[in-house]
């Protein structure tokens, strides 16, 4: 009668929100006054409500320099607007609301559901911590795929361009263009929200300031991709992993052209396009693959990541191996806790952070899928 109660609890969707709602609270509790990127995300409302520029150094305000772009203006209004404890909680909370309501719109089983609320709710405690809008990136993945299945391509265009106009990443939504049966709507949306959240700011400020934030924003960008390549903090790729183990010095194309081969060749399995477990798998794919093959990526990033590890691990229609099992498992010790507590503090910093080893159970994973996504048969009778 225990077990049964247990189970019953720890399947009810309830819990799970229950559990996701006060992590936004607990980071909140945590890091309030040292919520140094959270300052830099209002700090994007209130420049471009002064008319100065998002892409300088305020040192008084806050460390480091905004990388978002001139549309975060209107995203982040209603969290900079209220005091700071309130639009932190507000941001925090929201976060975890946002990717918790993707993953229970879309058409996973209760299995698959239940697996990514459980497995990723550390990697997203450790994201909160950072106030990441990687939260929100995946999430918006998440919509983009559900969208293209639902063939709401008008909508999947606006999840696209929201993560564009943020963060770039959202671009990777694109790669669901080929599972749309509305291609025209999907393009003709893509023009038309791109469009919309390029004005978009102009209501805050002027059209020639808003333009003029665009070429900064392109600069900073720039700017940024080199800096990666020297912190520690980033970089937490496959990009990065190779050449930190490696020591070899040598032009990132070489390892994102060959990347890039790898996850565009399941396309080219047309028959499996009608099996959902293929395109879940390659919805996996996207996810993980913005991460390994980002500069940028960056500790907190992996919640993007994470959920993709578990999309590939229950969407395939065969039994999961015991080698399987282990990767699970090696991606939860050192790709989830290696950053908290939980982790030795000694390997942490002496092995997991110099070398980039955050990404690597990750790494595995996405050339098991692949490997998969070329030679398996993902139909339900397989």
């Amino acid at each position: 009668m225990e077990k049964a109660r247990l189970k019953s609890f720890l399947t009810d969707y309830r819990t799970l929100l229950g559990l996701w709602i006060l992590l936004g609270v607990l980071a909140t509790v945590m890091k309030y006054h040292s919520d140094n990127n959270f300052l830099i995300f209002r700090g994007v409302f209130w420049h471009t409500w002064q008319g100065t520029s998002l892409y300088a150094a305020y040192p008084q305000e806050y460390f480091d320099v905004n990388h978002y772009g001139p549309f975060f203006s209107v995203l982040i209004a209603p969290f900079a607007v209220v005091p700071e404890w309130l639009g932190l909680l507000l941001w925090c909370v929201g976060l975890s609301l946002f990717l918790y309501v993707a993953v229970r719109r879309n058409r996973f089983t209760d299995y698959q559901q239940l697996f990514i609320l459980w497995f990723c709710a550390h990697e997203l405690l450790t994201a909160l911590y950072m106030q990441q809008f990687n939260i929100a990136i995946a999430a918006i993945i998440l919509l983009t795929w559900y969208c293209i299945e639902r063939e709401r391509d008008f909508m999947a265009a606006f999840w696209i361009m929201l993560g564009t106009f943020v963060k770039l990443y959202g671009i990777v939504g694109l790669a669901f263009f080929f599972f749309s049966r509305h291609k025209t709507k999907l393009i003709a949306g893509l023009v038309f929200w791109a469009a919309i959240m390029f004005v978009a700011p102009m209501l805050i400020a002027g059209p020639d300031y808003v333009v003029q934030q665009y070429h900064e924003w392109y600069v900073c960008l720039t700017e940024k991709n080199g800096e990666n390549l020297a912190s520690i903090a980033q970089n937490i790729s496959l990009l990065g992993l190779v050449h930190r183990t490696t020591g070899l010095q040598f032009s990132d194309l070489w390892l994102i052209v060959p990347g890039l081969i790898l996850f565009a060749l399941p396309y080219l399995r047309f028959s499996q396009y009608r099996n959902e477990a293929f395109r879940q798998t390659l919805l996996a794919s996207v996810l993980m693959f913005v991460v390994l093959f980002s500069t940028g990526s960056e500790s907190s990033g992996y919640i993007i990541a994470l959920v993709g590890v578990v999309i590939w691990y229950t969407a395939c229609p065969w039994q999961r191996t015991r080698w399987d099992i282990f990767l699970m498992v090696f991606v939860f010790i050192l790709s989830s806790l290696s950053p908290s507590d939980l982790f030795p503090a000694f390997l942490r910093k002496q092995y997991v952070q110099p070398y980039a080893l955050k990404a690597l159970p990750v790494v595995l994973v996405w050339f098991q899928l692949c490997y998969e996504m070329l030679t398996r048969d993902y139909s339900k009778t397989s």
